[in-house]
């Protein structure tokens, strides 16, 4: 009884909220359309997912740390195995199947990355500054990001590495030379959009620099020209980078309207579903763009646009408001913990949390290239559920031994 009364309500709340409204969502995006066992489905890796987080609530928070190199390895097991084994569905052989249900071992091995990660971050021998450590570090990360990319699902191989920058920066790396790394990069991939936006991003990498240390250094400089220079010659070899739909995804983010019935049906029709919606929304399933299956597949990545038609800006910002009670309570333990892994792990999840929340959210919307990223806890996807609930049910466990963790 004791453990049950230390339950963290801001993270089995908010969990419950985005699952409720999740359930919801799927039910009504598959309602009619032949694919009603979906619902079903999903419901059943709900369940299953509930009996992880009580097994990892109850469990001995020290086991996840131990066990952190054993997991990893299993994941790595995992992703290889579905290379050869694997299920191909829509071009990508990124699941494995078990009877009717299939599972996604990139989505599970996400996770273990950041334990891994956590794990070789808080070891004491371990000095993120120093190039080898630092090299380890990267590594963990870029394995299963690569293995993923093989499959390939690019958008799943990018939110393996989301969490990499503000894990090591927590760590004790100096973001200066974070700084370093990604403003080249950044100014190059400007170069597929405008001069003006490349211009800008140039005099706010070099202000940056200036905050940063207080005076610009030729290396600084150097870095910064070279950028521009990428990013002035970057369209000029797009077709050698990119493959040919990668380039489309990019064309069609800045003019769905250039191929309405092709490759931008999709972004149109998510912006039609949303702006429908109105302030209260049209109701549970009474959604035209919904019912009527404008949206291809729509209980997937595009799901957000079901709850934003049929329950309006109200829905939407209630599940919005669910997100942010998640993240804000992760941000919080973090900055109130004093175990290092610990501390490690949650702000690792919550960067992962946040960067699906805001990719899905902003392709749907119009403002991100659409790369096949599910909203968790929303999405139909039995793999991102669980080991999503089964992050939640880590930080509950977290929550529940604080005392001997350390607040």
């Amino acid at each position: 009884m004791e453990k049950i009364n230390k339950l963290d309500p801001w993270l089995l709340g908010s969990m419950a909220g985005l699952m409720c409204m999740g359930l919801m969502a799927v039910f009504s995006a598959t309602n009619g359309s032949g694919e009603t066992d979906l619902f079903f489905r999903q419901l059943v890796w709900a369940i299953a997912g509930l009996v992880v987080v009580v097994a990892i609530y109850f469990s001995d928070y020290r086991l996840f740390k131990d066990s952190a190199y054993i997991m990893y390895g299993a994941g790595i097991v995992l992703l290889l195995a579905v290379l050869v084994f694997g299920r191909k569905i829509a071009g990508q052989t990124s699941w494995v199947r078990f009877g009717m249900f299939s599972f996604q071992p990139s989505e599970l091995t996400k996770m273990i990355t950041i334990i891994a990660m956590a794990r070789f971050l808080s070891d004491d021998q371990t000095d993120i500054n120093n190039a080898v450590d630092l090299g380890k570090a990267l590594g963990i990360a870029l394995l299963p990001a690569s293995l993923v990319i093989l499959q390939p699902d690019t958008g799943t191989a990018l939110t393996c590495l989301s969490f990499v920058v503000p894990m090591i920066v927590m760590a004790g790396f100096d973001l200066y030379y974070i700084m370093l790394a990604v403003v080249p990069v950044a100014l190059m991939l400007s170069g597929f959009f405008n001069i003006y936006i490349l211009v800008t991003l140039a005099v706010v990498s070099l202000v940056i620099f200036f905050l940063l240390r207080k005076q610009v250094m030729l290396h600084q400089l150097l870095i910064t020209a070279g950028g521009v220079a990428s990013g002035l010659l970057t369209w000029r070899f797009t077709a050698s980078i990119l493959k040919p739909h990668q380039i489309k995804r990019i064309q069609i983010f800045l003019d769905p309207t250039a191929d309405p019935q092709g490759a931008g049906y999709n972004a149109l029709q998510a912006k039609i579903a949303i702006a429908s919606g109105g302030f209260i929304g049209k109701g549970f399933l009474h959604g035209t763009q919904t019912q009527l299956r404008y949206i291809p597949a729509q209980w997937t990545d595009f799901i957000f646009c079901v709850i934003a038609e049929e329950l309006g800006l109200i829905g939407s910002t209630l599940l919005l408001l669910f997100f942010l009670a998640l993240i804000l309570r992760l941000v919080w333990m973090v900055g109130a913990i004093k175990n290092k892994f610990v501390e490690l792990l949650l702000a690792g999840y919550a960067s992962l949390l946040l960067t699906h929340v805001v990719i899905n959210v902003g392709m749907t919307i119009g403002v991100m290239p659409v790369i096949g990223v599910p909203l968790p806890f929303i999405s139909y996807g039995g793999s991102s559920l669980v080991a999503n609930m089964m992050m939640v049910g880590l930080a509950m466990n977290f929550s529940r031994n604080r005392r001997n963790i350390g607040y």
